[in-house]
This record gives structure tokens, C-alpha cells and sequence, in this order.
């Protein structure tokens, strides 16, 4: 009995992990309104705009009305070059955190590891985290550091340098850590580095590797991957950026492309590359829990997003907690990301803005002001709408992007 019960552990321990289920009302086949499609392509243009954001792609899904998934704008600033697919590839920006985190999950499910696990145990060189776990790793709570902030000039000069995950961790170990582990959130790229590299440690598996059959594979996300270096195919979404220009400001009619930057300067943290299909299908999946052991909360320990934030807003994880809505965003050079989903109502939003001049707000906030817009949408013959219920308004996200334009709005 007891040999049969090991190997029963055996082999669930090496067996693949199962497909996920995404358990959400069905998506009607019908289209949007027009005047509802006016209402977003309004949205998408005005964020363009204030961002310097010659393209984007956008998905909107709501279950009882309908679906709008298109590029907007052209490749190139100026209205140059072709005109964006919806289908073109970018990076996923800090949405790749969450993706960490479930590999953790998965991880501790199988016993590999578990979440109270000191950093220490697995990655060498940083004999000052004893007191930081690898679920606070996750959940954003460690207390370390950033370093994207002190790298992006050495990124200007030499995009397509490969980095050493080990180099990027230091640039965040070096800053001073301003509250203990567990205490309240710190944006911490240099966290989700160190969490990819102990998840490597402990499985003898690269960060890549396990991505793909830990999340990818299990969720259906065909064109996803964590790559060693920038795609150079042609289904691509250039990025860009614009830099201060000599009379003042910046210089939006020339922004420099940063689309060859490698994604080993995110790795774990932002490095995964996908496109508008699979981030809407992955947040459907995190905000239905399809990719963690049956009855684990990943919000169990979620905190504040920032200090003075309103009580909607938390964070923990790897994801945002945004009144009805779960998911993640983020910036990187040349593209701002945010995808979010409502367990209960099916309402999915993905966005991406290819200038990453203005910060990760203004994707946030398109997301949150698209799906304002989305939850008000008429019902499709023989469905039935669901009650509104997300603590905001669309004019709110389109004012709060209105006041961090760096672009002139025309």
C-alpha cells in the first residue's frame, strides 16, 4: 500500500499539469453597438494622443453584448509605415509577474517549494533576505528595490544587450529597503527576478521552460513566450519612446523605437512577449482562479496598491484588485500593457499604447475607462445585461489621462 501511494506521488509529480479552466459566462457571437465601438475608439484615440502613441491595440469582451478586438493607428509616428494589426505581438510588460507567480503556485501544489520559503534557500549572494520570503516575492511586499529606473540609459545606448537576471536583481538590491517584508506594496522589478530565479533553482527548469508549461500551455496562449532576445518577424508592434527634447518637453514627433530592446531586461519581471488574444484569455484566467490549486486565494494577503489608495484598489498576488476587476499592467520601453477581468460578468479588457513616454498610467487607466464604457453595453438579442458595478466612471480615467498627457491632445 505504502509503495503504491509513493508512486502515485511520483508520478503526479512529473505528470503535466492539467489544461485550465476558465470558467466564465459565454461570449455572445454578436458586435458591439457602433455607437458603443465610437465610444471606445474615442477612448483609444484620446489616450494615443496624450501618450505619443502612434499605435495600440485594444480587446473588449463582454459576454451578453459583444466583442471589439482591433489595431489602431500605424507602425510608425507621423501616420508612416502600415497600419497596426490586431494581431501583432509586444511585450506584456509587468502583466508577466502574475504569470511568476503562478508558476510559484504550481510549485507549491507540487511540494517543490512553499510560500513561506526564505529567498535565501535558493538564490546565492543576497544573505541579507533571510527575512524575505518567496510569497512576499510575489505579492510585491519584500521591501527591495527597482532598477529599471537607474538601467533605462544603458538600455538607450545598447537595446539589444542580453542581461544577466543576477545583474538586474543587484541594481534593486542596492537601494535601501524603506519598510520590513510584509508590511505594505513596493514596485519591485528586482523582486520578480529573484522569484524567477529561485522557481529555476528549486525545479532545474529555465524560467522560459517553465512559463510555457505552467501557464502558456495550460491556458492556450499560442503566441506567448518568455524569448531570449526581441522578435524579428513581421507580425511585431514597434515601441517607442520620446525622449526631452532641446527647446523643451518631449520630443513626440520623433520618438526613438526601442522595439529591438531585449526582453532579458525584464525576464521574469516584464519580459514575456504576446499579443491582444492571449492577454484577454489570461486575464479571464486569473480573475477565475484557473491557474492556482483549487481553494488558494492569491489576494489572501493583499495590501493598499499605494499609500492613500481608494479601498477598491489592492494588490497581492502579482495582480491588481480594481474594484470588480482582477488582472496587471505595467510599462517597459515602448509599450504601456494592462489587461483586467470580472469574474462574474465575463467583462475582459486588454489594451496596449506603443509609447512608453507617460509611465504605465495612462494603459491603466484606458483599461478601466474602456471597461466604464464596455459594462453599460446594451444587451445582444436573447441576452441579458448585468448590473454595472465598478466604483468609477469613464470621465473620471478619461480626465485622469487628460492631466498626464506628455503629447499635445489635439
Amino acid at each position: 500500500m505504502a509503495f503504491t501511494l509513493a508512486v502515485a506521488i511520483g508520478l503526479t509529480a512529473c505528470s503535466a499539469p492539467p489544461a485550465a479552466r476558465i470558467d466564465l459566462p459565454e461570449q455572445t457571437d454578436a458586435q458591439l453597438s457602433d455607437d458603443m465601438v465610437t465610444q471606445l475608439q474615442g477612448a483609444v484615440s484620446h489616450a494615443m494622443a496624450a501618450t505619443g502613441s502612434p499605435g495600440a491595440i485594444v480587446g473588449v469582451w463582454a459576454p451578453w453584448a459583444g466583442a471589439w478586438v482591433a489595431g489602431v493607428g500605424t507602425e510608425q509616428p507621423a501616420g508612416a509605415g502600415g497600419a497596426v494589426s490586431a494581431d501583432d505581438r509586444f511585450r506584456a510588460a509587468q502583466v508577466t509577474r502574475a504569470m511568476t507567480c503562478d508558476v510559484l503556485y504550481a510549485q507549491v501544489e507540487r511540494g517543490t517549494v512553499a510560500l513561506d520559503d526564505p529567498v535565501t534557500d535558493y538564490v546565492a549572494g543576497v544573505a541579507d533576505l533571510t527575512d524575505v520570503t518567496l510569497g512576499q516575492l510575489c505579492d510585491g511586499t519584500s521591501g527591495i528595490g527597482a532598477y529599471a529606473g537607474q538601467l533605462m540609459p544603458l538600455w538607450l545606448n545598447k537595446p539589444d544587450r542580453t542581461w544577466n537576471p543576477h545583474e538586474l536583481a543587484s541594481y534593486g538590491l542596492g537601494l535601501e529597503r524603506t519598510t520590513p517584508p510584509g508590511a505594505s506594496y513596493r514596485d519591485s522589478d528586482a523582486g520578480y527576478v529573484l522569484l524567477g530565479l529561485a522557481l529555476e533553482k528549486a525545479t532545474g527548469e529555465t524560467a522560459s521552460a517553465l512559463l510555457s508549461e505552467y501557464v502558456f500551455d495550460r491556458v492556450g496562449l499560442s503566441a506567448t513566450q518568455l524569448p531570449a532576445s526581441a522578435p524579428d518577424s513581421g507580425d511585431v508592434l514597434p515601441g517607442y519612446v520620446s525622449l526631452p527634447a532641446p527647446e523643451g518637453g518631449l520630443n513626440c514627433a520623433a520618438p526613438v523605437d526601442m522595439s529591438a530592446l531585449s526582453p532579458t531586461t525584464g525576464y521574469t519581471d516584464s519580459g514575456v512577449v504576446t499579443d491582444i488574444h492571449d492577454l484577454g484569455r489570461y486575464a479571464q484566467a486569473l480573475a477565475t482562479n484557473a491557474l492556482v490549486p483549487q481553494g488558494f486565494n492569491r489576494l489572501a494577503h493583499e495590501v493598499p496598491a499605494y499609500a492613500g489608495a481608494p479601498s477598491w484598489l489592492t494588490v497581492g498576488g502579482g495582480v491588481y484588485h480594481a474594484g470588480s476587476l482582477i488582472g496587471q499592467y505595467g510599462a517597459v520601453p515602448g509599450y504601456n500593457t494592462a489587461t483586467f477581468a470580472d469574474p462574474d460578468t465575463g467583462l475582459t479588457v486588454a489594451v496596449v499604447l506603443n509609447n512608453s513616454a507617460a509611465g504605465a498610467g495612462p494603459a491603466v487607466w484606458l483599461a478601466w475607462e474602456l471597461a466604464a464604457l464596455a459594462s453599460k453595453a446594451p444587451a445582444a438579442s436573447g441576452e441579458t445585461a448585468p448590473e454595472a458595478g465598478l466604483p468609477w466612471t469613464a470621465q473620471q480615467y478619461h480626465d485622469a489621462i487628460t492631466a498626464a498627457a506628455v503629447c499635445p491632445i489635439p
